[in-house]
C-alpha cells in the first residue's frame, strides 16, 4: 500500500503540473502560491518552509523566483528577509485562483465514478495515516 500511495501522489502531481504548464508553473511554484493563498494570515519564510517540508535555503531560492515573477512580495521592517511576511501580489492572487480552478477540475476528473462515501472514507483513511506518520509517538489520531 505505501507504494500505491506514493505512486498515486506522484501521478497526481504530474497531472496537475501538465495542466499548469501553460502558466509556466510546476509544483515547485504552484504549491507555495496555494499555501500562501490559503493561509489565514501572511506567512513568514520559516512557516512556508515548514508547510512545504523544505529547508530554509530552498525556500529562499523559491521565494526569490516567485518574487522575480511578480507573484509575491516580502513585507516588513529590517533587512532580514527571513523575518518579513510573504504576501501574494494581485498577480499572485489571480494566478493562485486559476491554479485552484485547474486543480479542482483535475480532482473532479480523477475522482469521477467514486461515490461520496468512498471519497469520504479515502479521505478519512489517508488523514489517519498522515497523522500517525506525522506523530510517530502515536499521540495524534
Amino acid at each position: 500500500m505505501p507504494t500505491l500511495i506514493a505512486t498515486t501522489a506522484r501521478h497526481w502531481r504530474r497531472a496537475v503540473d501538465r495542466r499548469l504548464q501553460p502558466f509556466g508553473l510546476s509544483e515547485a511554484t504552484w504549491l507555495p502560491l496555494i499555501r500562501l493563498a490559503r493561509a489565514p494570515a501572511p506567512m513568514r519564510q520559516k512557516d512556508l518552509a515548514l508547510s512545504l517540508s523544505l529547508d530554509g535555503s530552498s525556500v529562499v531560492r523559491l521565494l526569490d523566483s516567485l518574487e522575480a515573477g511578480g507573484w509575491v512580495e516580502r513585507r516588513g521592517e529590517g533587512t532580514d528577509r527571513r523575518a518579513k511576511a510573504i504576501v501574494l501580489t494581485e498577480a499572485g492572487r489571480t494566478l493562485a485562483a486559476r491554479v485552484e480552478e485547474v486543480s479542482s477540475a483535475m480532482r473532479d476528473e480523477a475522482m469521477a465514478g467514486l461515490a461520496e462515501g468512498e471519497i469520504a472514507m479515502a479521505h478519512h483513511v489517508l488523514s489517519h495515516i498522515m497523522a500517525r506518520l506525522a506523530d510517530p509517538e502515536g499521540q495524534a489520531a
